[in-house]
């Protein structure tokens, strides 16, 4: 049976007043009529897990082989049951060889299990009540790499423990072990109730070789020296949290030291790194300060550790105490002159020691809870350290972020109905709450929306919460009901879309401002928005609070002239798509007069587009903004102005050279002005001057823009090059060998790729593919097995289409040439020299096409992720 749809056609409304008639139409609508005879089904409800023991302790003993990436373990949990008595007991254990069971007493009692590889099911000597405590202990062999791997584009793997390089095999690579747990992955190496919405006590020993450091939650009370020359360290967690946020980790690392407010903050990194130890993570004090002060929460733990390591699943995990990196983190001073790579990333794995340590969503269905407050929390830092500019270009960022995932993906952002609980780690767990959360600040002010995060903290701290928890604290704390508010925003998908135009009656003197909500109604809430419009007149501003609630809203306001503009949100926090239908010469004085980041920025992106001389003045002008990225926007809009007024662009942009400290911006403005001005004697000195910059960006910048106007200096830098270890200078050379390479820069690509990581890789294969169209087939050849582990065995899917991309479209161009071949073969006599040689041509193409084609086969036997197969059409 099937639905059968109803369209309704667009209603026609007719709005009279001081305006003139208008026809308004409504978005078109889409009724779905239910089959009758179709019976109903139970929609999917992932409920919170149900607590039927309450994990109170855990305390492990572990060990390592390292050849065989074995941990050989001992658990003695302590537990009780949650409220009803019982005699059976449910374990998370994933993967493990179960050696020992035992209630632990004055003499332990071997009890009774089943274990299917997952669950470990003990049946208890008796039957306990909540009165009751027990103690359990598990004797276990872990073995995470022989465990069937899961995973998502947020964590990329959910083996729980990881053994890296661990047979020494790989010698420019450490050997480390490290634990990830979230979501649910920490039981891949210990027994456990791997749930959020459990906490518990811990405390762990860990015995490794004497070279090694250990990390772990909580304080190191004792190292002992055991009698085979190994070390055991005990680490105690004394503080209740979640088994999701236990973890290890284990390697050669140098230890930098720094306390606050008289706790350890302690940095862990490879040797290489630890002299920059405090150029990475030394805003790490202030951070803890700032959020102390900001939230009236002092930090809640007892000491604050930070490490890196290699080859991490994810981008960072908030393991309390004790957070993990990325390798991404580790920069050297050289570095760090373009700027942190992971500041934003330390801010936020900080403020989920409040938001998300502390206090826990008690499911993933609740993630926001976790995630948009620590997106927030870059937010909220930013602010505090560099200024609104820098706080709103990161809610731009979010809000692309989010709109690109809800071109395919509109969902609750708390929502009950996931497939599987990685999905939750999107776009709008992280920065559509953000952003979400920007508007609540915005609604209450910032004395009640800080008061309120205060009140929950403290009311549930230690404890695990769901989104009803946060909106009862916000109007415990301003006495306003705000259902409304988490209704539309987190129990609803979707977003508002905007269409905004103006209207001034200059007759009677007034300002007409239309907002009409055009998103599908069907699907999307008809929100209320509680928003400010400013209207700038003869050089004054006045504020008007208003609320769009309905589908079509006007609001009318008198004045004493024409308004110079009105801009509608003048606090720029609204997250929705809109069409703001502002002349160009609003746009212009937006951008004089408006004061956010946003307003210059939409002006900016708007006057852009018009070749008119006000609007390129406009652009040109704000090549020496205040704020960098501003710069940034305005130097890569600098086309229409380049056509006309080329020889002002150019000087305005070598004076920004010649005094930009930023380097971002002193790049961009070198790739702009050598795109454009590359035969010009001044631009070839700048690039040239640039190669030898110490910022990588810029050197990185100046050597692709040698790539389009020298060829010869670019290969010599290229050359030079090569042994860098940047990866913006190593995709600077794959760019120069990309355009101008020949067979013998194969080499350089095949040695590189092992050596990146991350987005670095995605740009370096791009090259690659683009590199190897031009080379003959035995370059083509040596390049498919590097193409096929790509292609296959890369973690991240992005990394894997891009490995299929460079093999369909060499695929693609054996296909033509076969094509091409066999039809300049139709003219040829068949016993012709011509002949002989154009089907050896034909023989080779058919060779290589069909070695192409076997990697294309065998991806689309072995590809697992959703979105790569919807792409390529696999079933």
């Amino acid at each position: 049976m099937t639905n059968k749809a109803l369209l309704i056609a667009s209603a026609m409304l007719f709005i009279f007043g001081c305006k003139p008639t208008e026809t308004i139409n409504l978005p078109e609508q889409v009724i779905e009529i239910n089959d009758p005879n179709k019976l109903p089904e139970r929609a999917v409800y992932q409920a919170s897990n149900t607590k039927l023991f309450d994990l109170l302790h855990t305390k492990l003993d572990v060990k390592f082989n390292w050849e065989k990436a074995y941990l050989y373990g001992k658990a003695e949990l302590t537990l009780k049951p949650y409220f009803h008595a019982n005699n059976t007991l449910a374990l998370n254990a994933r993967g493990f060889d179960i050696n020992k069971v035992q209630l632990v007493g004055e003499e332990n009692i071997d009890l009774k299990y089943n274990y299917d590889g997952l669950m470990l099911i003990v049946d208890l000597d008796k039957e306990y009540t909540r009165n009751d405590t027990l103690k359990l202990f598990v004797d276990y062999t872990a073995k995470p790499d022989e465990l069937t791997l899961g995973g998502s584009d947020a964590i990329s793997s959910d083996k729980g423990l990881y053994f890296i390089n661990p047979r020494g095999e790989e010698k420019d690579k450490p050997q480390q072990i490290w634990t990830q747990g979230e979501t649910q992955s920490n039981s891949a190496w210990f027994p456990t109730i791997d749930s959020p919405n459990e906490r518990c006590t811990g405390e762990i020993a860990i015995t490794v070789e004497d070279k090694y450091k250990t990390l772990s939650n909580g304080i190191l009370n004792l190292q002992t020296i055991n009698a085979d020359g190994t070390r055991t360290d005990y680490w105690e967690m004394d503080q209740p949290h979640a088994p999701y946020l236990f973890m290890m980790a284990i390697g050669e690392f140098s230890v930098t030291k720094e306390t606050w407010n008289g706790i350890d903050v302690d940095y862990y990194l490879e040797k290489d790194y630890a002299p920059y130890a405090n150029d990475i993570f030394g805003l790490t004090t202030e951070m803890l300060e700032f959020y102390s002060k900001r939230l009236g929460v002092t930090y809640p733990w007892k000491k604050y550790s930070q490490i890196v390591v290699r080859d991490y699943v994810s981008g960072a995990m908030e393991n309390t105490t004790a957070v993990i990196h990325g390798e991404f983190v580790q920069q050297t001073k050289r570095e760090l002159i373009d700027g942190s790579a992971g500041e934003d990333v330390i801010a936020h794995e900080l403020f989920h020691h409040w938001f998300g340590d502390l206090v826990t969503c008690e499911s993933w269905s609740n993630l926001p809870l976790n995630e948009s407050f620590a997106t927030y929390g870059e937010y909220l830092w930013n602010e505090y350290k560099y200024g609104l500019d820098k706080a709103d270009y990161g809610l731009r960022n979010d809000l692309s972020s989010y709109l690109q995932e809800a071109q395919d993906k509109q969902v609750d952002m708390i929502r009950f109905d996931f497939e599987a609980r990685e999905d939750m780690f999107d776009a709008h767990s992280y920065q559509k709450g953000g952003r979400i959360l920007h508007m609540l600040r915005n609604y209450l002010g910032d004395d009640a929306f800080f008061e309120s995060l205060k009140y929950y903290l403290n009311k549930h701290q230690f404890t695990d919460v769901e989104m009803h928890e946060l909106r009862i604290a916000c109007e415990d704390v301003s006495g306003e009901d705000l259902n409304w508010f988490f209704n539309q925003w987190f129990y609803a998908s979707g977003h508002p879309m905007l269409n905004i135009n103006y209207e001034y009656n200059d007759s009677l003197k007034i300002q007409n401002i239309y907002i009409n909500q055009e998103q599908n109604f069907n699907t999307t809430p008809l929100y209320k928005l509680p928003i400010a419009i400013d209207i700038y007149v003869e050089g004054k501003v006045e504020r008007k609070e208003v609320v769009i609630d309905k589908a079509l809203n006007v609001f009318s306001y008198e004045m004493s002239s024409k308004p110079d503009l009105v801009n509608v949100d003048g606090d720029k926090m609204l997250l929705c798509e809109k069409v703001d239908s502002h002349t160009n010469e609003e746009w212009v004085y937006m951008y004089a007069n408006a004061p956010k980041y946003l307003d210059r920025y939409e002006a900016i992106k708007k006057l852009a587009e018009v070749n008119e001389p006000f609007a390129t003045k406009i652009i040109i002008d704000a090549v020496g903004d205040k704020f960098e990225h501003i710069r940034r926007t305005a130097i890569r809009s600098l086309d229409n102005a380049i056509k006309t007024s080329p020889d002002e662009v150019k000087a305005k942009l070598i004076a920004l050279i010649n005094i930009e400290e930023n380097t971002r911006v002193k790049g961009d403005a070198i790739g702009v002005l050598a795109k454009h001005f590359s035969d010009d004697a001044a631009t070839i000195e700048i690039v040239k001057k640039g190669v030898e910059e110490d910022s990588y960006y810029i050197a990185g910048k100046s050597l692709n823009a040698l790539a389009y106007s020298s060829k010869e200096d670019a290969l010599t830098y290229a050359k030079k090059y090569e042994k860098e270890t940047n990866v913006s200078l190593i995709n600077a050379v794959a760019t120069v060998y990309e355009k101008h390479g020949g067979p013998e820069q194969n080499k350089f690509f095949i040695e590189k790729y092992p050596q990146l990581n991350g987005f670095g890789k995605y740009n370096f294969i791009s090259s690659y593919g683009n590199y190897l169209q031009k080379q003959p087939d035995n370059v083509i050849e040596e390049a498919l097995p590097l193409l096929e582990e790509v292609s296959i065995k890369e973690e991240a899917w992005w990394m894997r289409m891009t490995g299929i991309n460079a093999v369909a479209e060499l695929e693609n161009k054996y296909v033509q040439q076969i094509i091409d071949y066999k039809t300049d073969l139709k003219t040829l006599k068949p016993d012709s020299q011509e002949a002989v040689d154009l089907n050896t041509k034909i023989e080779i193409a058919e060779k290589q096409q069909k070695q192409l084609m076997t990697i294309i086969n065998k991806v689309k036997e072995t590809e697992t992720n959703p979105r790569l197969k919807q792409i390529l059409g696999i079933k």
